[in-house]
């Protein structure tokens, strides 16, 4: 691909090495009719647009940081009036199923038709369990408990003619998960582990970006959830479930953030950057659900349960170096990422190219102060063999351009990470 002047050259003619013989074959199911508000101050309206959703009452959902050391809940509780039956704050990082159970009986018990979630990806997973909570008439730990125990630890619960109730989420940080679509989790914390659902039906909306709602969101969430961000758009660029269709939009969202996440710290006083980096988030899951990801999602996902540690943190930590390990199958799709961060790869082979790229995503965030070792997170490195087992149960291993199947592999990786 030297010096070929298409952003696409899997899509023309030409001399590009195709990593992956039958990309151009698959199918592509259309996305779910969620309704995006997007602009700053825009929540202001929520109670308009709740109410042309349908809905009636609402209970608002979200976690004790977001709920008394920003003003984000209040101004969304305040907005709605007397749509709103109450709060439910007491969401922590990855919900507890208690806490889930509680907060679908207070829906219940006021006759709530509309959840609506403000904060991270924890509030959005939650809120799409505790949403079939309330269909299915949970009303128990227990009871949830045996039903995950009773299906491996994954709900597919029959929602035909039953009545969930509207969702509508407004993030605080840029991990995106308000975008996921067809299922929710919470964590059994007596366990150690997840339980998860899955639905079509289980999606967002409504869902209004407005970067007001994230004034108080400290930058080391915010900065790193949106490396976790440009995590989604790396992995969707290259995974055994790589969408042509997709391309454009998080090259797009990759340029946005590689741009302005620098300049979105509370402390610089640019909203509008903020809300470009929410556009940007957006835009890495356009398409959804067509998509895969690889083996820094994975290895994020048994970091994040296994020590409690944010998604955006396992992001800074495993990308940069799981972009090395992918090289020799998608210097091609890697090389692409290198001109969204801002490099001259005119006259570079792919390979170059694609190592200029994984060498720029790790400046980026160690330009940020973002962790970019695991050892920064104080993980022991004599743990090391027992996650990359734990590894290996995660999906993306799976659909990682280089198909991971051995312990062997992902310590190369959590080696050169550490």
């Amino acid at each position: 691909m030297t010096g070929s002047p298409s952003s696409f050259p899997f899509l023309i003619n030409g001399d590009a090495k195709m990593t992956q013989p039958d990309l151009l074959q698959g199918s592509f199911d259309p996305t779910v009719p969620t309704r995006i508000v997007f602009g700053n101050g825009k929540t202001d309206s929520i109670k308009d647009e709740v109410q042309k959703l349908g809905g009636k009452k609402v209970l608002v959902l979200s976690g004790r940081t977001v709920a008394e050391k920003t003003d984000s809940v209040r101004r969304v509780n305040d907005a709605l009036g007397d749509l709103s039956v109450g709060v439910y704050s007491n969401l922590p990082q990855r919900a507890p199923l208690s806490t889930a159970v509680e907060a679908a009986n207070m829906a219940v018990a006021n006759g709530v038709n509309t959840l609506v979630g403000v904060g991270g990806s924890t509030i959005s997973d939650a809120s799409r369990m505790i949403a079939v909570l309330m269909a299915e008439g949970i009303t128990t730990v227990d009871q949830l408990r045996r039903l995950g125990e009773d299906h491996d630890m994954l709900l597919e619960p029959d929602l035909d003619g039953k009545e969930l109730p509207l969702q509508v989420s407004i993030p605080t940080t840029l991990s995106a998960g308000e975008f996921n679509m067809g299922g929710g989790n919470v964590l059994d914390d007596q366990a150690g582990h997840k339980i998860r659902v899955r639905h079509p039906r289980l999606h967002a909306d409504l869902i209004v970006l407005d970067a007001v709602m994230t004034v108080g969101t400290p930058d080391w969430l915010w900065l790193s959830t949106g490396v976790k961000a440009l995590d989604h758009c790396i992995e969707r660029l290259y995974t055994s479930g790589n969408q042509p269709a997709i391309d454009a939009p998080i090259l797009a969202a990759a340029e946005v953030l590689f741009t302005y996440l620098p300049k979105s710290r509370e402390s610089d006083g640019d909203p509008e950057a903020r809300l470009r980096c929410l556009v940007a988030a957006w835009m890495s899951m356009m398409g959804a659900p067509n998509f895969a990801t690889g083996l820094s999602h994975a290895i994020g996902h048994i970091l994040g349960v296994k020590y409690s540690m944010g998604h955006g943190y396992t992001s800074c930590v495993t990308q940069p170096y799981v972009m090395e390990f992918n090289r020799p199958v998608s210097a091609a799709k890697q090389a692409l990422l290198a001109r969204s961060a801002g490099l001259d790869t005119r006259g570079m082979s792919d390979d170059a190219a694609a190592e200029a790229a994984a060498r720029a995503v790790d400046d980026f965030i160690m330009g940020m102060g973002m962790p970019h070792r695991i050892r920064e997170l104080e993980i022991p490195e004599e743990d090391l063999p027992e996650i990359a087992r734990l590894v290996l149960t995660d999906g993306g291993s799976r659909n990682n351009p280089i198909p991971v199947t051995t312990v062997e592999q992902v310590m190369e990786v959590l080696k050169a990470a550490f």
